[in-house]
């Protein structure tokens, strides 16, 4: 396929994009596998829009990350959006091997998933004590209440601070925080409110880390300290231990990134049972289907809707397309989660789609570490809104949902309900 002489213009953050992107992602992946389009600011790229295409660019060492090696593209780029420096996000998103794999190494040791299963009880208590919330103040006002405010934000912000280790006096500041660092920054005042919270950010976290040094127990292997800010602290191998920039750099990733997506998922995933009742009504009629359930909303409607930001680091071809070197490349997860050559009905949500090699959490050397955690939350928190609340409905207009601004992510802003009566315990 020879591409065209001039890129395509793309918008994929326009509002109406936002609110329903499928329709577009399928006339791109339609048309081709692979497409040059300009975007914000004129801004070139490639993206990638099919399943196999999508898996092989993730897996595939030619396209890069490293910022040493970032071309002036890609700076363009990320500067357009507001991103922070190169050099003060250093961290497992930004990096390539060897580093990366030092970095994942020593983030693993403190990362663990027997770390993440001991959060499932206090995850449980969590989403409970912020439904009996909801339920007091939908009985004390019109019966409304929004699942974004009062379920889906908060569990993973109070999840994320606790296995960090921040006091839950500070949640509300590194949520404004970290929110500010996922928005599209179309101006000077965006560019400068993502920057204000990168800084604030790691000014916070610089003084937790100081404050860690000196409470800390070293003796305690990293997966035996109460914290994640202790566990990294502590974990080390052959290459020595994470530096402090590389160390403000993960807790930076872990905060935005971990409470902002599986936020997203949860939301995605409620107004995906709205939207398809008679899969809500099988899940309600069947819980032991709700883990396979939970992958198919990740793949149905998963919150990150694309790659990060990769460069080609020599001409590769791609679908028979040859993407130069240099170039900058976007590897379109929601769309390929919805390729019909590799998932029978793709457009349909079944909770019970048992083969479901989806890519909400990509795939290679940059899978997400956070997936347990995500997959564990939204269980949960699915799990026991269906439970308890087995009547609940939409409170407003299906079209009037607005969608949060946010560069790769996709979820609702605000999902007014009516919860309706009570049901199972919590």
């Amino acid at each position: 396929m020879v591409p065209m002489a001039e890129p395509m213009p793309l918008d994929l953050y326009a509002d109406p994009v936002r609110a329903d992107p499928y329709p577009l992602l399928a006339e791109l992946r339609e048309a081709a596998p692979v497409h040059w389009v300009s975007q914000h600011r004129g801004l070139e790229s490639w993206i990638v829009t099919r399943y196999d295409e999508v898996r092989s660019v993730l897996a595939d060492p030619r396209f890069v990350k490293t910022p040493e090696t970032m071309p002036e593209a890609l700076r363009r780029f990320k500067a357009a959006f507001g991103s922070p420096e190169e050099s003060e996000v250093r961290s497992l998103l930004a990096t390539d091997p060897p580093d990366h794999t030092r970095l994942r190494r020593l983030v693993g040791k403190a990362f663990t998933p027997r770390r993440v299963e001991g959060l499932r009880r206090r995850a449980q208590g969590v989403t409970d004590g912020l439904l009996d919330a909801l339920a007091g103040a939908a009985t004390a006002g019109t019966g409304i209440v929004d699942l974004v405010e009062g379920l889906s934000i908060p569990l993973p912000v109070t999840m994320i601070g606790e296995l960090v280790g921040v006091p839950a006096e500070d949640r509300a500041d590194f949520k404004k925080w970290s929110d500010a660092l996922l928005v599209v920054a179309r101006d000077e005042e965006g560019r400068r409110g993502r920057q204000a919270g990168a800084e604030a950010l790691r000014a916070y976290f610089s003084d937790l880390i100081t404050e860690r040094r000196r409470t800390m127990r070293p003796e305690l292997a990293p997966d035996a300290q109460p914290d994640l800010v202790s566990a990294l602290l502590t974990a080390r191998d052959e290459g020595g231990r994470l530096s402090e920039q590389e160390l403000l750099s993960m807790l930076m990733v872990v905060l935005a990134a971990g409470h902002e997506t599986t936020g997203n998922l949860i939301g995605n995933a409620v107004l995906a049972l709205f939207d398809w009742p008679e899969q809500r009504r099988r899940l309600q009629e069947y819980p032991e289907l709700l883990r396979v359930a939970v992958e198919e909303m990740l793949r149905f409607v998963g919150p990150v809707m694309q790659s990060t930001l990769r460069v080609a680091s020599t001409d590769v071809e791609v679908g028979g397309v040859v993407i130069p070197a240099g170039s900058v490349v976007v590897a379109m997860l929601g769309s390929a989660n919805r390729d019909g050559h590799r998932f029978p009905a793709a457009d349909e949500f079944d909770v019970s789609r048992e083969e479901n090699p989806h890519l909400a959490f990509g795939h290679g050397i940059h899978f997400c570490l956070g997936a347990p955690l995500a997959r564990m939350e939204a269980e949960i928190a699915v799990g026991t809104l269906l439970r308890r609340f087995p009547a609940m409905e939409l409170a407003t207009d299906r079209a009037a949902i607005a969608w949060r601004p946010s560069a790769l992510l996709r979820g609702p802003a605000e999902l007014p309900v009516r919860l309706g009566p009570a049901g199972g315990a919590g």
